[in-house]
């Protein structure tokens, strides 16, 4: 029986903790006591899951080394920029040898790395992996079925986490491509915004639909040019978790940009709220790391531009259907086959 610590009380934090009760002991860090509390007491979370009631199974605590100790597995569920500075934190009691499973979705703004990368940084030694795909906490909670992908390259341990973290209404699948699903997790945050903005202007179902499409193609090339495999990117974590958060009202990302589409700034639409939305976080990172590779990233660059108030909804639609005319395949590779080959130069990542 695998023993599970989840750090961070969110809403995918506390709904993951409480669907893994079902495949035996887990432990809920929350940062604040008297979350940890209700937590642990009443059973329910009216911060980030009004309304939902938790199993009584679920243990939480604001200790971290308690929670920490003597497990087998470690979720990490905070927003990306808190990461790092709570690895730190528990390193000090986190047993030997413990996988390490980023539920974040997004890249470290200054260093660009992705979590598995601080994971490592921060606690070598430790399997790092990362958990993602098309999974809106208040679904999984409701026990409507749903799919996920582990990404770890260690494959014993991602069949043993496979089997901890799996239900029958939670298939998780794994991958050894944890560079793919941890940038089309987060890239695919940026294109909800997109999305979002789209409906929020009211330009129908062939527009939202165009900008996934193109929005897969986005972070498929920036997947590949950091080593990703480009079938990664057609899976749960690239094209599933695309079509869930562009498309849902339950979608953070996605309604932070209807908003942004209907003439609110950004300032007014996160004022106040309690839930970190990754995509703005993700967005100016992901334009850097495209500037650095020599890789376009178009819908990004516009976002990033509507997010701090430089460009209009309306005037970040019109420069993406004015780019110059060229090849839907354009900077995307073949994935086998004689053109494999030939895959460089023109229409090759960047050109």
């Amino acid at each position: 029986m695998v023993r599970v610590a989840v750090i961070g009380a969110g809403a995918w934090g506390t709904t993951f903790a409480a669907l893994r009760c079902a495949n035996g002991p887990t432990v809920l860090w929350a940062r604040r006591t008297a979350l940890a509390t209700e937590i642990d007491r009443a059973h329910t979370n009216r911060a980030y899951l009004p309304g939902a009631v938790l199993t009584p199974a679920l243990r939480a605590t604001a200790d971290l080394a308690e929670a920490v100790h003597d497990v087998d597995a470690v979720a990490v569920a905070v927003p990306t920029h808190g990461f790092r500075a709570v690895l730190e934190a528990l390193a000090a009691d986190l047993p030997p040898g413990v996988p390490v499973v980023s539920l974040a979705k997004g890249l470290e703004q200054g260093t660009h790395k992705r979590m598995t990368e601080v994971v490592a940084e921060v606690l070598p030694g430790h399997p790092a992996g990362a958990l993602t795909g098309p999974n809106l906490a208040s679904e999984i909670l409701a026990d409507r079925p749903a799919a996920s992908v582990l990404a770890l390259a260690e494959p014993a341990t991602a069949r043993t986490l496979q089997a901890a973290f799996s239900t029958d209404g939670f298939r998780v699948y794994t991958n050894d491509d944890v560079i793919g699903c941890e940038v089309a997790g987060a890239l695919k945050n940026v294109v909800a915004i997109a999305a979002g903005m789209a409906d929020g202007m009211d330009l129908g179902d062939n527009a939202r639909a165009a900008l996934v499409t193109r929005g897969l193609a986005e972070l498929t090339r920036l997947a590949v040019a950091l080593g990703g495999d480009p079938r990664t990117c057609a899976g749960l974590a690239g094209l599933g978790d695309l079509v869930a958060t562009c498309s849902s009202t339950r979608s953070r990302n996605h309604q932070l940009g209807v908003e942004l589409g209907r003439g609110r700034t950004l300032a007014a639409i996160v004022a106040g709220r309690r839930s970190v939305i990754e995509g703005v976080g993700t967005a100016p990172v992901v334009c850097e790391l495209g500037a650095e590779l020599a890789v376009e990233v178009p819908i990004a660059d516009q976002t990033l531009a509507v997010c701090r108030g430089e460009r209009s909804p309306a005037d970040a639609l019109a420069a993406l259907m004015h780019r110059r005319p060229r090849s839907e395949l354009h900077g995307l590779a073949p994935a086998e086959g004689p053109g494999a080959a030939h895959w460089s130069g023109e229409g090759g990542v960047g050109h």
